[in-house]
């Protein structure tokens, strides 16, 4: 796999100051501030990036394992919250909640179960994160 990278610019102090992240392969940039990240000010938050890369890599793990077990996905929906709070004085990840839904015909629920846990464990960004708490929600839809 190709090395991946995002740029983030800050100007100015921490409360006043603001920022712009940018992923260039996407061709998406959005601001970011000390009140889009603390508060609940218009605009991205570093918190947020991690919980879309982890969405996408979850759903895409469970995609491959699905696949691996002879099924084929209709659709895979993930929502990932990532949870920040003071520990000690400082700001700190500390958990992340997946929320998945998918319709994959033909697999049993307690297949799906399974094969979700793992998703969750073994995807690339779930081992970058194995020092945060995880918990996930999973649920087979009807096709």
């Amino acid at each position: 796999m190709a090395d991946r990278y995002a740029e983030a610019v800050w100007e100015g102090d921490l409360k006043q100051g603001a920022g712009r992240m940018k992923l260039p392969a996407a061709g998406v940039e959005g601001p970011y501030t000390y009140r889009s990240r603390f508060e609940d000010g218009p605009g991205t938050n570093p918190e947020e990036l991690l919980a879309a890369a982890h969405a996408g890599c979850f759903s895409m793990a469970l995609a491959g394992n699905v696949g691996k077990a002879g099924f084929t996905p209709s659709r895979i929906k993930t929502k990932a919250t990532v949870t920040a709070d003071r520990v000690e004085g400082r700001w700190t990840v500390t958990g992340i909640r997946l929320e998945t839904s998918a319709q994959v015909p033909g697999l049993e629920a307690a297949k799906f179960q399974e094969l979700a846990e793992d998703a969750k464990v073994n995807c690339p960004i779930s081992r970058a994160l194995a020092g945060i708490p995880m918990q996930l929600q999973a649920q087979l839809e009807s096709s």
